[in-house]
């Protein structure tokens, strides 16, 4: 226990944590705070926390998973918020360990059957999973609060016009959107603007879903889905539309991505691209996340993202950076999870449970405290695309959110 403490004493000093270790003795860290109550952790075991010392990110994680760090008081996201809260972005702290560059490399070689793996794992889930803790269209992504206090549905209804405004979208264009989850941006843009939709999976899941719901809704002529990889898509778009896949692109095909999107791309046509990213410069994704939740994963740093697009002649139209509204976001999917606990672990097991709300908690103290954001990357092939000015989009999107 001695090599934790020693790190807990450095590390929390703000809020108070109070730890027992499995001898039954108390160790307390950081100093009471009125704004929040203190947590309480208790170790089964006498060798987890040392794992913990020695691997934080991960083995904080399956401690967790495991039972062998339980939460005596407070919970899993006031556990880890604490924690991150006094190591944020821009001070450092000893949470910030990297792994040396060939091994993330590798971790993030994602060719065509192994990126259909590392989609299987996560996006395969059940459906009953996800229609836990996402809104009513499955929008597995972050929302758009126009003000805070929105619900999800609201947000995520407005991070759909907020995109589809952006895409500058006239009836009769072809669309492509890579990456199309369950399908509910392809069915959102068909319905508001009169485009034609070809969605794009690697889940077999999302894609049955997709599917459905297009023929459900008498559109599957003008919205279609398929099982296929990026890098097989054929023709030309008038308009991409990439909404939280470049997550799952891995850094050594960032220039191969760019390039096909460019051929795919109209000559006067628009692209958008909404992805996780990092403030800061490259980085690496955390052992857990990259172990449990999305294997071959990685955010990238907006120079990583521009630096590879400039290389294909794209050019960035437009930049915006949501700082906050995936933690907001993820704050819904969280108390939505533990509201749902009896039903994931019966659809499950205790254990998974555990693992995903972890995840989530571990989401939520990152975006509010550590170097992740969203960031919307508008691209055009000719510079006389767009108009001038942004006024457009504003434009735009106010009608599609029926304020016009």
């Amino acid at each position: 226990m001695w090599l934790l403490a020693k790190l807990l004493s450095r590390l929390v000093r703000q809020g108070e944590l109070i730890v027992t270790d499995a001898a039954g003795r108390t160790h307390r860290f950081g100093a009471p705070d009125p704004a929040r109550p203190p947590v309480a952790i208790r170790f089964t075991d006498a060798a987890t926390p040392r794992r913990i010392a020695l691997h934080p990110r991960l083995g904080v994680g399956e401690a967790f998973m495991d039972g062998r760090l339980v939460i005596e008081q407070g919970d899993v996201l006031a556990f880890l918020d604490l924690v991150r809260s006094n190591a944020p972005w821009g001070r450092g702290g000893a949470l910030n360990r990297g792994r040396g560059a060939w091994l993330r490399r590798l971790r993030e070689w994602n060719p065509a059957t192994r990126a259909r793996r590392n989609v299987a794992h996560h996006y395969d889930l059940s459906d009953r999973l996800y229609d836990l803790f996402l809104d009513a269209d499955r929008q597995y992504s972050c929302a758009y609060f126009t003000d805070p206090a929105n619900g999800l549905e609201r947000a995520q209804a407005d991070k759909k016009a907020h995109i589809a405004a952006k895409l500058a979208l006239a009836p009769g264009q072809r669309v492509l959107d890579i990456g199309c989850g369950w399908g509910g941006m392809a069915l959102y843009l068909h319905a508001k603007a009169g485009v034609d939709v070809l969605g794009i999976t690697l889940s077999a899941e999302q894609l049955k879903v997709a599917r459905r719901r297009a023929a459900e809704a008498g559109v599957a002529d003008h919205v279609r889905f398929e099982l296929v990889d990026y890098r097989r898509v054929e023709g030309r778009f008038d308009r991409i539309v990439s909404v939280g896949m470049f997550e799952h692109v891995g850094r050594p095909h960032y220039d191969a991505f760019f390039a096909k999107c460019r051929s795919l791309l109209a000559d006067d046509g628009v692209m958008l691209l909404h992805s996780i990213g990092r403030m800061g410069g490259p980085g690496a994704t955390d052992a857990f996340t990259a172990k449990y939740i999305f294997p071959g994963g990685y955010s990238p740093a907006l120079s990583e993202i521009v630096a590879a697009s400039e290389r294909s002649k794209l050019i960035v139209a437009d930049v915006e950076t949501l700082r906050l509204h995936y933690a907001l976001t993820l704050e819904h999917w969280y108390a939505r999870t533990v509201a749902a606990r009896n039903a994931i672990v019966a659809l499950y097991d205790a254990r998974f449970y555990r693992m995903w709300s972890f995840y989530l908690a571990g989401a939520i103290a990152a975006f509010r405290h550590g170097g992740l954001v969203n960031y919307q990357v508008q691209y055009i092939r000719d510079r006389h695309t767009l108009p001038i000015t942004r006024d457009y989009m504003a434009t735009a999107e106010a009608r599609l959110r029926g304020e016009s």
